[in-house]
């Protein structure tokens, strides 16, 4: 029988608020993606299998595509996961220290690229390429800090091993909840990109990073450090 359960999976004291933590993460990653897609050239800034599709499409010849756009985020992502390995390397035993610390990172990241994209814009090329980069870097970032978190079943970026794992086991609920999660952030990205502008859906996703540092220092922060907050 499917056990899928709802789009919040049950409390894990295991792993404390970082489940719920995680899945916020995955509501930011739909909306970025909205705004790099929609707004910034029909180029991904967190999920990079489209990006590496786009660029095998791009130098075919496919129009409304750009190959330097993809390239410029992958290689951004790329140094964002290099500087969150160096980061998960730097503070390895306490999750809750970790994933505030980076969430900080990628706050102040998508700050600057709100701000850019209020005064500025984000039609010109320098600013959109700022934007891919800055956006790239954030995403980099949190995929490699995820992924030393070590939690089962939630990358908040990557869906098509969730949702084939989802459909081949008829389990999970964190794979269910990942789904919806990234399915609510791009439509909430979708939304305000096509309807209100590009700093609001970047705004939007600032508040969230905010929320889930502000949420994951307090928790964390008692002495002795709770158990969640241990490398698995």
């Amino acid at each position: 029988m499917s056990r899928l359960g709802g789009p919040m999976p049950s409390p894990d004291p295991k792993h404390g608020p970082l489940v719920l933590m995680l899945l916020v993460l995955t509501v930011v990653t739909g909306v970025v993606d909205a705004v790099s897609y929609l707004a910034l050239g029909h180029v991904f800034v967190a999920n990079m299998t489209g990006n590496v599709v786009f660029l095998g499409f791009a130098i075919a010849g496919a129009p409304n595509l750009s190959a330097i756009a993809s390239l410029a985020a992958l290689a951004a992502f790329l140094v964002g996961a290099l500087a969150g390995g160096h980061l998960a390397r730097r503070l390895p035993g306490h999750r809750g220290r970790l994933l505030t610390t980076a969430v900080g990172v990628q706050a102040a990241l998508v700050a600057t690229g709100t701000v850019l994209a209020a005064v500025v814009g984000h039609t010109s090329d320098p600013a959109r390429y700022t934007l891919i980069g800055l956006l790239g870097f954030a995403m980099g970032g949190q995929n490699a800090v995820v992924r030393a978190l070590k939690i089962p079943d939630l990358t908040t970026t990557v869906l098509t091993m969730t949702i084939t794992a989802l459909a081949a086991d008829l389990t999970g609920p964190r794979r269910f909840a990942s789904a919806v999660w990234m399915f609510a952030g791009a439509l909430l990205g979708a939304v305000l990109v096509l309807h209100a502008d590009v700093p609001g859906a970047l705004g939007l996703a600032l508040a969230l990073l905010l929320t889930v540092a502000v949420v994951t220092h307090r928790s964390a922060g008692s002495t002795p450090a709770p158990e969640w907050t241990k490398p698995l």
